[in-house]
């Protein structure tokens, strides 16, 4: 039995994993294993075929070259068979080939330990267990998803981090042995505070039905245990699908070479664009949970944090009820019956781009003093009214239908309100961003550029 056979183990990656190389190993020591017999008996038959063949061959050698002795034509045609099974070696534990069992080094295979300790598979077999995922998720109509934590799903704080106003909390905390019904947790052994972001229970559930989720987070192996617990107390969301920062192939950067699940499948949510260089297209962006007074020295915004205020964000217009709506909107629209029926043809990354471009179609954008005219189509907010499906431009003409600005006494801001156009402040753009809606353009005048959007009043939590 090997990770190349196809049988029932491989339904779902990373769980049937752990499993299954718990079983590689026993039955590298033992030989045999009453429970894989099944299973083998067509490798075993190959097997024979090979040696049959082999010893054919090793036959022949013989009478050219002279008699040699029954040990070492065995030991030659063991080598043999191995040399033919393997290269290429499917993954390695501890180095040893988890198919043939031959110790070698491969650089080149990349290191699986969330999965299994001191598992690494080769590229081939990635590849090859990447398709028959695939096919399997595709039956059941779901999709890869990739959570990032801090900040998108929950925030925390070092217990020393609390200030003054924040003392409170130290005597409202959940109980960790019911986490379904609390929000705000400390855990003693890492010395933190963590708040889960409102809706997240109901956001994990109702995903769960339409992807099959990993954490990735660029925090320590231990901090994201703890906090997948949280999360997931029962292990139905991620089971060991958590990836860390001791994962991550690339200093820095988060990369989809660590995830058991095709590229063409897989939505990430993050806060951060810079660390999924390689797979924007992959990418929804999150707006910032920023619950702690740490988080908002962090990112240097100078207002009362959340906590200080006693306040939250509202479940049912926040920022994962939103996202939430985005995802089923991508899922329906990836198994729309009406398309290609070749499920495995089709691509996440295209349907992201089309249900972005949505946003503001039809919307033609001037900016004034946001940012160099030389630098406009290289700018951040630039390409990201672009990518929102806008026309940008940096000349005023009729069909222009809105103007960004930070200043009232410019003459392109000067022009919006004699003509009547949307004279908007960038929040307006960075809004419309986060929550893939286009936004009302009167909350978001340039006498109103000081107040964060995202901290527009929330619902009362304490």
């Amino acid at each position: 039995m090997s990770l190349t056979a196809d049988s029932p183990v491989h339904s779902s990656s990373s769980d049937d994993f752990a499993a299954l190389l718990d079983a590689e190993l026993e039955t590298t020591s033992t030989h045999s294993s009453p429970d894989l017999e099944d299973n083998e008996n067509e490798s075993d038959l190959e097997t024979e075929r090979i040696k049959k063949r082999k010893m054919d061959e090793f036959e022949i050698l013989e009478k050219s070259r002279g008699t040699t002795s029954h040990g070492d034509r065995e030991q030659g045609l063991d080598a043999s068979i191995n040399e033919e099974i393997c290269p290429p070696h499917p993954g390695f534990i501890r180095g040893m080939c988890i198919r043939c069992g031959q110790l070698e080094e491969d650089e080149s295979a990349v290191a699986f330990g969330y999965v299994h300790k001191d598992l690494r598979l080769g590229t081939e077999e990635i590849a090859r267990l990447r398709g028959v995922d695939l096919k399997k998720l595709l039956r059941d109509k779901k999709l890869y998803l990739v959570l990032d934590l801090d900040h998108t799903l929950l925030n925390s704080t070092r217990l020393v981090d609390l200030n003054s106003k924040e003392e409170y909390l130290k005597d409202h905390t959940d109980s960790l042995q019911d986490v379904s019904n609390g929000s705000v947790f400390r855990l003693d052994s890492i010395h933190m505070l963590t708040k889960l972001r409102p809706f997240v229970h109901t956001f994990l559930k109702e995903a769960s039905s339409m992807f099959e989720m990993y954490v990735y987070t660029m925090g320590e192996r231990s901090y994201a245990l703890e906090m997948a617990k949280l999360l997931d107390p029962g292990r139905v969301y991620f089971s060991s699908r958590v990836i860390s920062q001791a994962d991550c192939t690339q200093r820095h950067q988060k990369g989809l070479d660590v995830v058991l699940g095709a590229e063409s499948a897989v939505v990430i949510l993050d806060d951060t664009e810079q660390v999924w260089q390689k797979h924007k297209e992959n990418l929804i962006l999150m707006e910032r949970y920023h619950f702690f007074s740490s988080s908002n020295r962090q990112f240097g915004i100078n207002t009362e944090s959340l906590s200080e205020l006693k306040r939250d964000e509202c479940e049912s217009e926040g920022a994962l009820a939103t996202v939430l709506k985005v995802l089923k909107r991508i899922h329906e629209m990836f198994f729309d019956p009406e398309l290609d029926a070749n499920l495995a043809g089709r691509d996440v990354r295209q349907v992201l781009k089309m249900t972005r471009q949505e946003v503001l179609m039809g919307c033609k954008i001037v900016f004034s003093r946001v940012f160099p005219k030389f630098e406009a189509e290289n700018n951040h907010f630039w390409k990201m009214a672009e990518r929102l499906g806008a026309i940008c431009c940096t000349e005023i003409d009729p069909s222009v239908t809105h103007v960004v600005s930070a200043d009232t006494e410019t003459e392109k801001a000067r022009w919006a309100v004699e003509h009547k156009k949307f004279l908007v402040n960038p929040q307006w753009l960075e809004a419309t961003n986060y929550l893939w809606k286009r936004q009302p353009e009167e909350n978001f005048t340039i006498k109103h550029i000081k107040n964060q959007w995202h901290r527009r009043p929330q619902a009362v939590s304490h």
